[in-house]
């Protein structure tokens, strides 16, 4: 496979104040720590798979 793998910016919308523990473990995980903050991830399934435990609290944008 190509050395170009695309990439996810993932950004924190909302507060974690009140979810669920392993939602807050999920962005700490991602690599969010406060609202507005935005990280760039692999496009894995793994990735994936942490965004869909908090869709509510993140917003996903595709780098090309």
């Amino acid at each position: 496979r190509g050395s170009e793998m695309a990439q996810l910016k993932v950004t924190q919308t909302r507060s974690a104040i009140g979810t669920k523990p392993n939602q807050r473990q999920t962005l700490r995980s991602l690599g969010l720590k406060r609202i507005n903050d935005s990280v760039v991830q692999e496009d894995r399934p793994e990735i994936r798979g942490m965004v869909a435990t908090v869709p509510h609290l993140v917003t996903v944008e595709e780098l090309s």
